[in-house]
């Protein structure tokens, strides 16, 4: 076992098997590399489902990443002027598709409890896949399955750094041509429509994720229901069955009972009809 096998074990092992691999290098005399693997941190729960992810589900991994490239690249051309909203929205899509399909996957892994991963935690998984795929420090974090906390985008911004209109130098001349006058108030309009497209891409997002996680919180709920229905069904059926046990073994002894009483008076009637008959035959003598 290695370093980087630790990140890929199920999340309640990694300190016992970190503990057990620094003991195994400095009884091999590599006392630096039991230093350094000692130092290693427990990956929190979110970051240990994105570690699993991207060593069981490399192929959907790449997609993400191929289709973070290609979310930065509409946007970079939308404010070059090159490209249009249509493109961009597609792209937003695309990245958006990308990671509800892992965050799907991510939903079947259980944590160190046994249970599956909650609402947050799903949340978290989906903002550090996000970061991944629009990121490059974030990206190179992720891709090796060895992160150790959670990460999250932050800003409207895809990394593309600042506007390539905002650094152009002002005009020393008093006046503008007409046709410059047009070019400079159209890249205006292009920067504009880039922000306005960039917030309603951000806007749509975040409600989706709201709904993501109403719909989480609701299922959790309904979960919980069954659950106790289901329970509440299964003790209402063993007490029935119960009931009715003892309403046979009840309606057993009721029927005994009936038929003792029948012989009990069957047997005082045939003894005072005895006793008549002997009362008599002695009158007789």
């Amino acid at each position: 076992m290695d370093a980087d096998t630790l990140y890929g074990l199920p999340l309640d092992r990694f300190v016992a098997e970190r503990g057990a691999l620094a003991k195994a290098l400095r009884a091999g005399g590599k006392r630096e590399e039991a230093s350094a693997v000692a130092g290693l941190r427990k990956p929190s729960v979110a970051a240990w489902a994105v570690n699993q992810l991207v060593r069981t589900q490399s192929g959907a991994v790449d997609e993400l990443f191929d289709a973070g490239d290609a979310l930065r690249r509409s946007q970079a051309d939308l404010l070059a002027g090159r490209g249009d909203a249509r493109a961009l929205r597609a792209a937003s899509e695309h990245e958006r598709a990308a990671v509800d399909a892992l965050v799907q996957s991510a939903r079947g892994l259980l944590s160190s409890e046994g249970h599956e991963l909650s609402p947050a935690m799903v949340e978290r998984v989906a903002d550090t896949l996000h970061a991944a795929a629009l990121d490059e420090d974030a990206r190179e974090q992720v891709r090796h399955g060895r992160l150790e906390r959670e990460l999250r985008h932050v800003g409207l911004g895809l990394g593309l750094g600042e506007s390539p209109f905002a650094a152009a130098a002002p005009d020393p001349s008093p006046s503008l041509s007409p046709s410059r006058t047009k070019a400079r108030t159209k890249s205006k309009a292009t920067v504009a429509e880039a922000a306005e497209e960039r917030r309603r891409v951000e806007e749509e997002r975040a409600e989706a994720e709201r709904v993501e996680r109403e719909r989480a919180a609701a299922r959790e709920v309904a979960r919980a229901a069954e659950t106790s229905a289901r329970r509440r069904t299964e003790r209402a059926a063993r007490a029935l069955k119960a009931a009715e046990e003892r309403h046979e073994r009840a309606a057993a002894a009721l029927e005994d009972a009936d038929q003792a009483l029948a012989d009990a008076r069957e047997e005082a009637e045939e003894a005072a009809e005895a006793h008549r008959r002997a009362q008599t035959e002695l009158e007789r003598i």
